[in-house]
Parts: structure tokens; sequence; C-alpha cells
């Protein structure tokens, strides 16, 4: 078997072709840079396989191949575009054991209870999108008697769309939302999970999607990722990751006055008012911070409860955790918590717990690695919670962006609401009470761009997503506000008489 495809063997048995190289035109073929990215399994600490990874020049090979297919693709009946959609969604499904498998094996998400899900995100995505295909319409403007005036929803054309490595396949999903609207795009992949969206692009050919329409790559952010925001034939960055990263693309791109949508960090806020119902609110707070490890850029991670149930809250929430979200490998039965993706998350998370400590939080539940010795050689870490922060605690001020919580308490509606609002993030939010017109009110009040009431991170495909200061740039992915992200409004005047 040549070197752009590898066959590998999951820890559950099941077996199968691993495409490595890059997929441009359709084709996968060996990176020119001559270099490597190489996965590891985040469950043991050893490598899976190498795949190639792109270089300047490779970006430069993608590029040109989506810009000579745009042209077709555009002019293409947006019923033609729905249908491949379709077909495409039916092969993801088709192969939904497959890809989750091997995306539990690269990224370390429990198989049963995580990864397979994040594949039926990708196909609930396509399905929606596809219908969008066909149903951008501009409207006719009033402009007098002697002119008419009309929009039309154009595609952008070229588009850079940069994954990130904790929902691999599922952002990679959103970001297909740029085909429907009649873009060609170069999707890059995180280097710390580069197998399933690789395994992914075959489908793109099998489903009957024109070359050069959906280039799939994989390699270093410093490399892959810099020359595709730099490139001048790539005409939107769309970029899901970490602030740090999403600044520097903002400012490269702004050399180009090339538009970008931004998905960055956050430290949602969960509020837990004294007449919540205290049993659904629990179990949300776990699900939105202990669900794939903590590593979800909503990730409730400060959660505030008024001090009438404080302790109650804390003391369920220990014991809801310990019963319902149990660690172990990601191919064992009835394991909700994995490992992190990576040794670096792994020790940026370590350190950010020994941080909580010295500075006084209290540890409610966890605050180190699991003692189970199947464990030790992979990148686990216990769910954590901690009580009693303060808001300069650097554990309540930064994205830890791994299972650990940190909780204080509140008196009043607007201590609350102040407490929520103090953070440089303000992507997600999350409340839970009782009372209707409090609901409204705080909603309206938080400065995140979405607020969840009475449940929390339960996402929807046919909802806009997205965040405020330092989460993201006012920019939204999903529903109709995600299709219009990656089209452009053109105007067209018609004179009906009059003259110079």
């Amino acid at each position: 078997m040549s070197d752009l495809f590898v066959e590998i063997t999951c820890p559950n048995g099941q077996s199968y072709k691993q495409p490595t190289g890059l997929f441009i035109n359709n084709e996968f073929v060996a990176a020119t840079s001559g270099e490597f990215v190489e996965s590891i399994n985040p469950a043991t600490g050893k490598p899976i396989c190498k795949v190639h990874a792109a270089g300047v020049e490779d970006i430069d090979k993608a590029v040109k191949a989506a810009k000579a297919a745009f042209p077709a693709w555009k002019q293409m009946d947006g019923c033609e575009r729905r249908d491949l959609l379709l077909k495409l969604a039916a092969l993801v499904e088709r192969d939904r054991d497959i890809l989750g498998a091997l995306e539990a094996n690269d990224s370390g998400k429990p198989k049963d209870s995580n990864a397979v899900y994040d594949v039926d995100e990708v196909v609930a995505l396509l399905k929606y999108v596809a219908g969008w295909a066909d149903k951008l319409e501009g409207s006719v403007i009033p402009a007098g008697p002697n002119k008419f005036a009309y929009t039309i929803r154009e595609p952008i054309g070229v588009v850079g769309c940069i994954i990130p490595f904790n929902y691999p396949l599922a952002m990679f999903g959103w970001k297909l939302t740029a085909l429907a609207a009649g873009n060609c795009a170069i999707f890059k992949s995180a280097e710390q999970t580069p197998l399933s969206v690789l395994y992914f692009a075959q489908l793109f050919k099998e489903a009957g999607f024109p070359p050069g329409v959906a280039q799939v790559v994989s390699g270093f952010g410093r490399v892959a990722g810099d020359a595709l925001v730099k490139h001048p034939d790539v005409q939107k960055i769309a970029f899901t990751g970490s602030t740090a990263t999403g600044r520097v693309i903002q400012k490269v791109a702004a050399d180009y006055l090339k538009p970008v949508t931004l998905e960055c960090g956050g430290k949602t806020a969960l509020l837990v008012f004294d007449d919540a119902d205290l049993e659904q609110a629990v179990k949300w707070t776990a699900f939105g911070i202990f669900y794939n490890m903590g590593q979800i850029c909503t990730g409730s991670s400060r959660a505030y409860v008024h001090e009438s149930i404080y302790e109650k809250f804390l003391q369920e929430l220990k014991a809801h955790v310990i019963a319902e979200y149990p660690q172990g490998l990601p191919f064992e039965d009835g394991v909700v918590v994995g490992p992190q993706v990576s040794k670096a998350q792994y020790d940026k998370i370590l350190n950010y717990i020994q941080s909580g400590k010295d500075q006084g939080a209290r540890v409610v539940l966890g605050g180190k690695v699991p003692d189970r010795k199947d464990l030790q050689d992979g990148y686990f870490i216990e769910p954590t919670i901690f009580a009693d922060v303060k808001q300069d605690f650097k554990i309540v001020e930064e994205e830890i962006f791994g299972p650990v919580i940190s909780i204080a308490k509140f008196n009043t509606d607007e201590e609350a609401v102040s407490l929520a609002n103090d953070s440089i993030y303000a992507l997600g939010a999350a409340l839970f009470t009782k009372d209707i017109t409090r609901a409204h009110l705080v909603a309206q009040q938080l400065e995140s761009g979405m607020v969840w009431i009475n449940s929390n991170n339960d996402s929807d495909v046919r909802i806009p997503f997205g965040g405020n200061k330092m989460s993201g740039n006012e920019t939204r992915e999903l529903g109709k506000f995600g299709i219009e992200a990656f089209t452009v409004a053109k105007a067209i005047h018609v004179n009906l008489g009059n003259k110079l």
C-alpha cells in the first residue's frame, strides 16, 4: 500500500483504510513539503499513523483547484447542489460507525456516548444546509416609478475553513455550509486530529462532487494555516479555535481586507437561582462542562449559585458526576469521560488545577489524574469541581478548556448578572429559574452571544451560534445567519425611464 493510505485497526477491532494524503481535486496526493503530522492516540500516548502536512506550495495547489472549480459550481442550479449535499449526508449516515470509531481513536472521545453523535450532527447539518442551497433569495426594493431595484445573494468565492481539535467532524460539518452557498473551500484540520476529516474527504468524490469544490488538507497552523489566510485568492476565512489564534488571523486578514468568521474562546457563566429545578440544573451543569472532557468552547466553566442553595447544589453536582460521568478508555462500555486530546492540553489543564488549589479554591471533586493503572499512559484528568472561588482566580478568568468548573455564590439577581458579565469572553451563558419574567430579563442583560434558559449547550443547527467580546467578532455560524455569512449581497439598479 502506498504512503497515501494505511490500514488501521481501532482498539475495538474495527479495521479500515485511512487516507493520509492531501485531498486536492478529488484525489489524495502527497505533500510537496515532505513534512508529516503524527496522529497520537490520547488514550495511550502512542502514535496511530502519520499524515502528509501541507506546505505553502500545497496550499497554493489547493486554492488554484478551488478557484478553477468555482465558476461552474457557482452557476450550478441550487437544486443540484442540494441533491449532492443530501447524497453526502446519506454516505455519512452509512459510515456512522466507522467514522465514530476513528474519531474516538484519534481524539479520545468515548465512541458510543460521544463520537457517534458528532457524526449525527454532521448529517443534521448537511440536511439543513442542503435545504438552503436552492432558497438563497434577494429582495425587491421600492425606488420610485422610474427605477426597478433588487438584490441577489452570491457566493463569495474560495473560502478557507480552519477546523479545531475538540470537534473535528462536527466543526468540519458546520463549515460545509460554505458549499451549500455556492463557494468552493479548502478545509484544514487541526494538527492534533487529522484522521476523521481525511476519511470523510473521500465521500465528496463518492457523492459526485466536482473536482476542486472541496479540498481537505492536514498541516501545521504556523505553515498551512498561515498560507491559507495569506493567500490572495482565498476570499474569506472561517475559523474555530483559540482567541489567541483568532486575533492573529484577523490581523493578517486585515491586510487583504478579507472577511473572517471567528468562533473563539469562551468562559460560559451558568446562573442557578433559588427557585430553580435543582435536579435539572445539576444535570445540565454537568453536561455543559464534563461532556467532551470539557473541551467545549461554550463549556460552562463558571457557575454562580444562589447562596440559599449553594452547598446543596455542590453536593448534588458531586454525586451526579460520580454516578453518571464514569471515566475510562474511549472504546470501553459505559464510559462518558475520556482523555484530553493531547499532552499539551493535559499539562495546561493540570497547571490550571494547581493554580486553583494555590489560590485557595475548595476542591469538591477531582483535581487530579485518575488512579486506574490502564489510564496512566493517556491524557486523563478527573472531572474537577472547585468551590468558593473569587473573580480574580486564574481558573475563573481564563479559558481552561478541560473538565474543570469553578463555582461561587451570589445573593441578588443584579449580583448574578454582574458576575456573569465580568469576563473578557462572551460566547454563551445559561440560567435556571422557574420565574419566566426573571428568565427573560436576565437573558437580555447577559452580554453573551447565546443564552440558554433551563438548559445548557443544547445547540441546534437551525439556530445561530457565535459570540461577542473576545469570543468572536460578532459573526455567526448555523441557521440562516450561518449560510448568509458565506454570501455577499449584490444590488442591481434597473433604469425604467430616467434620462440625463
